[in-house]
Parts: structure tokens; C-alpha cells; sequence
């Protein structure tokens, strides 16, 4: 089996409590790594969006002991001692990947939407300055943030920029929603290789379809970028043909 975009569809309907997953997604999250009967960031909305990620590596053929889904899942970082990341594969010592999974809703979008730039902001930094100091050995730490947006006409209209600032804000921040401003952050998180891969999507209760406002940041270019990981991985022979036999070492 393969990870297909029915999977992912559902994985979305599943976050909104909208229907259950054909291919049992949830199921998938609960069944890799230790201690993953915890949900995911303190509720389950994300239960079927981290098993849709897990799933990638789980068909690749690493062991489910190297891959870990918890709400407490920490790793180090260079500016404090630990930070949570939702889902982390490693595998023989090498952070494997790494992914970050947020949400912003309303009814009050600005309330989080600053708090949700910096938390993302924060993580990718210190953790890609802890790789500079080879606390992490092996491959290169390589990181995923994954976003909804729920889609509600708070998020499409235009948000007023303060009509008096210190300095000016940049042109392109003029007559966006908070919608357009999430599109334009997660670009440069990619551009500046902050993270290595990032997917941007809409959304809603009442209309759970994926809206993918960016191509760039679309499902079909996460998904591709996760499988070039793997590829990189098994060029290196990571994981060994006998992988699902063995145990995670070094980072847990």
C-alpha cells in the first residue's frame, strides 16, 4: 500500500470529527512508537493526520519502535533544554524527521495567529542550531510543519494592519487575510530552510474538503518531499533490510 490522496482527504475529514477513515488512520497513529495511547496535543483532532505521516514511514519499512507520536515527546534544542515535536522518526541513533502539527481557528483568529508564527518560528531555530553543534548525529535533522486554516470568512477577509506602526510593514502584508498571511509565512519557512517541507491547507466542519491555497505548500508537494527523505535515507541504507527487527537507539 501506498500513501494516496483518499488518505489524506480522510485524515482531514477525521480532524473534524467529520467521518471515519476508510483506511483506519487513527488506528495507524496508535499502533507505531511507545507511549502513542497519549493524544496528540493534549485531543485527538490530530490523531488521523499524525497516523496519514506515519504512514509514509511505517510502508517504507522502518520499525515502529522508530517512529513516535506523543503529546510529550521532547527533543533537545540549543536555546532551552527540551522542546515537544508531534511526531519524530528515529532510527540508529539519526533523527530521521521531525514534524510540527497546528491548527488556527476561530472565532478569534488574531488571538493565536502571532503566537502560531512564533511557536513555529521557535522550534525550527533552535532545533537546526542544536544540529549545527552535532548534537544530533548522522543525517541532518530534517523538519515538517503541517497547518489547517480553518477556512471561516474571519480568516478570508482582509485584516486591517495598525494605522500607525514605528515602521512601515512590508507591501506584500497589505489588504491580506489571516488566510493569505499563513501562505506567505509558510513560504519563507521553506525559502529560508527553516523547514524542509511544509503543507498549508483550509478548512472546515461544514466543509471538511482540503482547500490547498498554494501550490507550493499542497499536499502533492509535502507528500513528494517526504518520499525524497526516504529515498535519501535508503541511499544510505537507512533502514536495513532487517530494520523492522530492530530497535531504536540514541535519541529515545
Amino acid at each position: 500500500m501506498t500513501v494516496t490522496r483518499q488518505d489524506f482527504e480522510d485524515a482531514i475529514a477525521q480532524y473534524w470529527g467529520a467521518k471515519a477513515s476508510q483506511n483506519d488512520l487513527s488506528a495507524i497513529k496508535n499502533a507505531v512508537g511507545a507511549g502513542t495511547a497519549g493524544s496528540v496535543r493534549g485531543g485527538k483532532h490530530f490523531d488521523s493526520v499524525a497516523g496519514l505521516i506515519a504512514k509514509f514511514f511505517l510502508e517504507a519499512g522502518y520499525p515502529k519502535e522508530s517512529i513516535r507520536v506523543d503529546k510529550d515527546l521532547e527533543l533537545p534544542g540549543h536555546y532551552r533544554p527540551l522542546k515537544k515535536w508531534d511526531i519524530v522518526i528515529a532510527h540508529e541513533g539519526t533523527l530521521i524527521a521531525a514534524f510540527e502539527l497546528k491548527a488556527l481557528g476561530g472565532p478569534s483568529f488574531s488571538n493565536n495567529y502571532n503566537n502560531r508564527v512564533e511557536e513555529a518560528l521557535g522550534s525550527a531555530v533552535d532545533l537546526q542550531r542544536a544540529a549545527l553543534t552535532e548534537w544530533y548525529p548522522g543525517s541532518r535533522p530534517w523538519l515538517g510543519y503541517f497547518f489547517i486554516m480553518e477556512d471561516h470568512p474571519k480568516s478570508r477577509n482582509a485584516v486591517r494592519l495598525a494605522s500607525n506602526p514605528a515602521y512601515p510593514p512590508e507591501d506584500i502584508w497589505q489588504g491580506t487575510s489571516y488566510q493569505d498571511r499563513f501562505a506567505i509565512f509558510c513560504k519563507r519557512l521553506l525559502e529560508e530552510g527553516l523547514y524542509n517541507t511544509a503543507c498549508y491547507i483550509t478548512s472546515s466542519r461544514d466543509n471538511p474538503s482540503p482547500g490547498e491555497p498554494e501550490e507550493a505548500l499542497d499536499w502533492r508537494h509535502f507528500s513528494a518531499a517526504i518520499t525524497g527523505r526516504l529515498a535519501e535515507m535508503k541511499a544510505l541504507g537507512i533502514p536495513a533490510a532487517n530494520a523492522s527487527q530492530q530497535h531504536t537507539d540514541g535519541l529515545f
